[in-house]
């Protein structure tokens, strides 16, 4: 008896969740800049009034410019972390990792304002670096979390192996563990990316007033005639991130097989 009510609650939850973002594409395509329902016609209008917004092609370059770094710098770390994580042990270490790990449960806001506050009080002036330093510290714990999960899948016998025939620590790594969890690093800094550029919060408190796209977009929902054109911004960021996310998931399962280990479940 449980079974069919608890199905129906689930259908009904994931409904209200998503169904905002299907809106995206419907009202994108509606030939009115009034958002609301019956629809107008359709019409690719908003489309070609975005690409041709000169503001808004800045800030999705300078988006860009942050999520490549913030995915490059999370990923290298979140490769250090990992791999002293699961294959060494030293003092403190459970804290230590707990530490790095703590703010994927850290409301986003109180660490934009304690960095603002940090970086003002040391006179460093908020820029695109700044925003770079924020997203790092946010994005991190993701890679380490996907990290950590691609080198305990590796077979160690395989490390060994290397050692006994003469290959010294960091060759091994670099020639053996490396392209075996290459899979995972591409998976990680795809999803950091996904993140970063996607990020709001610490961009608005640390950009200074940069144009950065996810604080463009809120900007421009202040003027009514900009709103169809944000719409279809929206629905091209919503395909953008399905397959950005759907790759990187593509390559977690793929670097978890490929390395003999067994998928404990994903983010698809």
């Amino acid at each position: 008896m449980k079974a069919p009510w608890l199905r129906g609650f689930t259908l009904f939850y994931l409904l209200f969740l998503y169904s905002p973002i299907l809106l995206l594409p419907i009202f994108a395509f509606n030939d009115s800049k009034v958002v609301s329902f019956p629809l107008s016609g359709f019409t690719t209008n908003w489309f070609v009034e975005m690409w041709a917004d000169k503001n808004l092609r800045i800030a999705a370059k300078n988006s860009l410019i942050i999520a490549l770094s913030v995915a490059t710098l999370s990923t290298i770390l979140g490769i250090f972390a990992a791999r002293a994580s699961v294959r060494y042990r030293f003092p403190g270490k459970a804290p230590l990792m707990g530490l790095i790990m703590l703010p994927l449960v850290l409301p986003e806001m109180i660490v934009a304002m304690s960095l603002l506050v940090v970086l003002l009080s040391i006179g460093v002036p908020l820029s695109l670096l700044t925003v770079i330093m924020g997203q790092v510290l946010i994005c991190t714990p993701f890679a380490v979390a996907i990290l950590t999960s691609a080198f305990q899948s590796l077979d160690r016998s395989l490390e060994e192996a290397a050692l006994d025939l003469g290959e010294t620590q960091w060759s091994t790594f670099r020639l053996i563990i490396l392209p075996l969890v290459m899979p995972g690093i591409l998976a990680s800094f795809l999803i950091c990316f996904t993140i970063s550029f996607d990020e709001f919060i610490i961009a608005n408190f640390l950009g200074s007033g940069r144009p950065i796209l996810s604080v463009y977009i809120f900007g421009q929902f202040r003027f009514p005639s900009k709103v169809p054109s944000m719409l279809a911004l929206g629905t091209v960021l919503v395909c953008f991130s399905i397959i950005l996310l759907g790759f990187a998931e593509y390559m977690r399962r793929r670097g978890i097989a490929k390395a003999g280990g067994k998928d404990a479940g994903g983010f698809l």
